[in-house]
C-alpha cells in the first residue's frame, strides 16, 4: 500500500512496482494536486491498482483501507519551500495528522513493514551551524537553526515522522525503515520545485535572468534512482530500524544547474546573481556509502542527463497547452 501514491515519487514507485513485481497494489491519496492525470489513470487501469481516495488527516478515512498489508510506503505530506513560507501552520497540521493517523492505524492493523520517506532538510541546519562533514552520513545530528522560521516547519514534521515510525515499530513489533531524499527531481513533479520553476521562468523570457543562490551547492537525484533506492530499502533484509540517505554524490552549484538549464532552453540573455530563500543552506550532499553497501544502491543517471530529460518533458507538457499546477 502506498499512502501518497499519486504524488510525484509515489506515482513512480507504483509504476515501478506494478511493472516489475507481482504485487496487488493499493494507492491511498487525497488527490490534492487535482484530478488524477492521464498517466495515473492509465497506470491504475492497466495494472488493476486499487485506489482509495480520501482525506487522511481524518482518522476515519483509514477505515476504508484493508487491515492487513505486507508493505506500507508512507509518502504523504505537504512539501515545498513556497508552501512552508506561505502556509506553515497547514504544514504542521496536515503532516502531523498524517503521521499520527498512519501510526495509530498501523497499531490496529497487521503490517509487515513500513517505510517512511523523510528529507535532507532534517539536518540542513547542522552543516552551516556546526560545519558538519560533507558528503554527510546518516548519523548526522538533526538540527533546526531557527525554530520559529516557517521555512523549517516541513523539516520539523519529518523529524517527528522519523522518531514516530522508529519508536512505534520498536514497541509494537512491526518493521520500519527511513529513507531521506536529497533533491529528487524529474518529469511530473509539479511546478513548485527549482527545475520546473526554471523552465517557466526561461519560457517567460526573464532578462536579466536572476540566479538565486548561485554559489550554493546541492546533489540532485533523478526520480528513477530515487525509486530504486526506496524499493531496495523496503525489500532488502536487515533494514529494520535503519535510516538511509537516498541521493547522489554529484555535488554541483545552483549556478551550474541554472547555466546548463539555460543552454538547454537556448537562452541568449544575461545572468544576474541574486540572494536565495532565507534559511536555505549553503551546501548539501549526502554520503550514500551505507545505501551502497547495505542495499546495493547505485545511482545511474547523471545530473546533466536527468536535467535534459526533465526539461524536455516540461517543455513538451507546456507546449501541448497544459497549465502550470502545484
Amino acid at each position: 500500500m502506498l499512502l501518497g501514491g499519486a504524488g510525484f515519487i509515489g506515482f513512480n514507485i507504483a509504476k515501478y512496482l506494478s511493472e516489475n513485481r507481482d504485487y496487488q497494489l493499493t494507492i491511498a491519496d487525497n488527490f490534492a494536486r487535482g484530478k488524477e492525470d492521464e498517466l495515473f489513470t492509465a497506470l491504475v487501469k492497466k495494472h488493476n491498482i486499487k485506489v482509495v481516495a480520501g482525506d487522511y488527516t481524518d482518522p476515519k478515512t483509514f477505515g476504508q483501507l484493508d487491515s492487513s498489508y505486507d508493505q506500507v510506503y508512507m509518502l504523504a505530506s505537504v512539501v515545498g519551500v513556497d508552501n512552508a513560507n506561505s502556509i506553515p501552520h497547514e504544514i504542521i497540521r496536515i503532516n502531523t495528522a498524517l503521521i499520527y493517523n498512519t501510526l495509530e492505524w498501523i497499531r490496529r492493523s497487521k503490517i509487515g513493514k513500513a517505510l517512511f520517506t523523510s528529507t535532507s532538510e532534517c539536518y540542513a541546519g547542522t552543516i552551516d551551524a556546526f560545519g558538519y562533514t560533507v558528503p554527510t552520513p546518516e548519523e548526522v545530528p538533526l538540527c533546526i537553526q531557527d525554530i520559529g522560521h516557517p521555512r523549517f516547519t516541513y523539516a520539523v514534521t519529518k523529524m517527528l515522522g522519523e522518531s514516530g515510525f522508529l519508536n512505534y515499530s520498536r514497541i509494537l513489533g512491526f518493521e520500519a525503515t527511513i529513507v531521506r531524499y536529497h533533491n529528487v527531481y524529474g518529469p511530473r513533479m509539479g511546478f513548485k520545485h527549482v527545475i520546473p520553476h526554471l523552465v517557466v521562468r526561461f519560457r517567460k523570457g526573464e532578462e536579466p535572468f536572476k540566479v538565486y543562490g548561485h554559489d550554493q551547492t546541492r546533489a540532485f537525484c533523478y526520480i528513477t534512482d530515487a525509486v530504486m533506492g526506496t524499493v531496495l530499502a523496503m525489500e532488502q533484509p536487515n533494514t529494520n530500524g535503519q535510516i538511509y540517505h537516498i541521493g547522489t554524490q554529484e555535488e554541483i552549484s545552483i549556478g551550474d544547474l541554472i547555466y546548463y538549464a539555460g543552454e538547454l532552453m537556448k537562452f541568449k540573455g544575461t545572468y544576474e546573481n541574486a540572494p536565495t530563500y532565507p534559511g536555505s543552506v549553503s551546501r548539501r550532499c549526502p554520503d550514500i556509502t551505507k545505501a551502497r553497501t547495505q542495499l546495493g544502491f547505485e545511482p545511474t543517471v547523471g545530473w546533466k542527463q536527468g536535467l535534459k530529460q526533465t526539461i524536455e518533458w516540461y517543455n513538451n507538457y507546456l507546449e501541448a497547452g497544459n497549465k502550470v499546477y502545484e
